[in-house]
């Protein structure tokens, strides 16, 4: 058997998360906040009645966004299929939707989003269309001029980074929906158990100067316990009274001592979620078995858990990936409309079951749109997309923004047609922040580019009642 004394073992950081689990070792570490704590001082305390849940979802790797939610007028579509050429969708496919928008235009769907569909025409959902990563208001001669355009434009990495802290200027910037929960967090009597919640491990999104996210699993009851806490052998009771021996000495290095609070944070904050988990209200909604209704099924488990939990506010962070479709577009893109369709409907079903549907607000997020144009099989990176928002607070049936011309060389196209957003990330993330119950002065903490776009007084792109 190998030996390890306590600095052994607290300087060993191989052992340490082989020990406690690296989810829940990371989540322990990163809600300490060691590394920025100090940075957020004298925090304002906030008081709300009842409670309200914001629901991310990342459609990892650029979503071609111009394939869901499409023109269906004559001349519109026409427009559309001589553009998208062997990528288009058949107009007698589309899932007609009848929006309440004055311009009197068609659009639909894709085929494989029957359920959007059906929320969309009961007023629970809506689009919000051309929306991006814009430090200031763009048009083609600033694009031109390269005036205040967003780093990396068109990557992967730098695109993601930008949807998740909207300072699309800064690539080390936090999370805005960290940010968010450093302004609100008081709200919430528990403070054991951070106020966003991961089903994707570590993001930015939720990564603040206080607060930072909790990461749990969408299977059993969410968290991730110590390994062998809850088996009685032998060998995993002499292992788990040897670490709680370690925990409980007192360390001169801080380091040290912060290192060991982690870990025994960790346990307990693993120890009650999962109690909050097992006696939440239950539901008898089915979940699809793909990742992404899995993770959806955790998030609507642990918001039944919100009165054991005693909180009043939290965020969510799910991923749904694939959607780097550079090949192979029509058949992958499909089935993961699919997956999308599903895992909504189920989730709101959910909701509508625990009576919360009008407190929780899911929205999605992704990389950028792609071209418009086809690459032979698939899609290229892009700007300008169309996202999703649904709940039962969401002023539905209508798509918000301008729904750009779909024709090369249109007065927002940067090339092939790679549409520069007409709305920005921080219009859309200010009204769901305002609905979430930031002030309108919290806003320049939280999106700090939201004066480029907006001015205080009214709702920046009214979607939320």
């Amino acid at each position: 058997m190998s030996k390890y004394n306590r600095r052994d073992f607290l300087s060993t950081l191989g052992l340490g998360c082989a020990s406690v689990g690296a989810t829940t070792l990371l989540s322990g570490i990163t809600n300490m906040g060691l590394l920025n704590a100090a940075a957020v001082a004298n925090a304002p305390v906030y008081t709300q009645n009842g409670y309200k849940a914001l629901v991310c979802i990342l459609l990892s790797g650029g979503n071609d966004s111009y394939n869901m939610l499409m023109p269906r007028g004559t001349s519109e579509y026409t427009q559309y299929a001589d553009v998208r050429t062997n990528l288009k969708i058949p107009q007698e496919q589309l899932l007609p939707i009848n929006t309440l928008n004055p311009d009197g235009k068609l659009y639909g769907l894709h085929p494989n989003m029957p359920n959007i569909q059906g929320m969309f025409e009961n007023g629970n959902l809506a689009f919000v269309a051309n929306v991006g990563a814009l430090i200031a208001p763009t048009t083609l001669t600033t694009f031109n001029a390269d005036i205040d355009l967003p780093l990396g434009l068109f990557s992967h990495s730098d695109q993601q980074k930008h949807w998740q802290t909207s300072i699309p200027q800064d690539r080390n910037a936090l999370g805005w929906g960290g940010r968010l929960a450093d302004v609100l967090y008081t709200n919430n009597a528990n403070q054991n158990i951070s106020m966003n919640i991961s089903l994707d491990g570590t993001n930015i999104f939720q990564r603040g100067n206080t607060i930072q996210e909790y990461a749990i699993e969408p299977r059993n009851n969410g968290s991730v316990a110590i390994n062998g806490s809850t088996n009685n052998g032998f060998y995993q009771s002499l292992k788990r009274q040897t670490l709680d021996n370690l925990l409980d000495i007192s360390y001169q290095n801080i380091l040290e001592t912060a290192y060991a609070n982690s870990v025994t944070g960790s346990k307990n904050t693993s120890l009650e979620f999962s109690t909050a988990i097992q006696n939440g209200t239950q539901f008898t909604t089915v979940f699809a078995e793909d990742d992404l209704s899995e993770r959806l099924n955790m998030v609507a488990r642990t918001i039944a858990a919100r009165d054991f939990l005693n909180v009043t506010n939290q965020t969510f962070f799910v991923q749904l990936g694939g959607f780097d479709t550079h090949d192979n577009f029509l058949l992958e893109h499909g089935d993961l409309m699919s997956k999308l369709d599903a895992g909504l409907k189920s989730f709101y079903d959910a909701l509508v079951e625990l009576g919360i549907e009008n407190d929780v607000t899911t929205f999605t997020i992704s990389d950028f749109s792609r071209k418009l144009v086809s690459n032979g099989n698939g899609s290229d990176h892009a700007w300008g997309g169309h996202a999703i928002v649904m709940g039962g607070a969401v002023k539905g049936q209508k798509i918000y923004g301008q729904y750009p011309e779909l024709f090369l060389g249109n007065s927002l196209d940067t090339g092939d047609g790679r549409l520069i957003p007409t709305i920005s990330c921080d219009e859309y993330f200010a009204e769901l922040a305002l609905w979430f119950g930031a002030s309108g002065a919290d806003l320049e903490y939280i999106l700090p580019n939201i004066g480029n776009f907006w001015t205080p007084g009214s709702q920046p792109i009214g979607f939320m009642e």
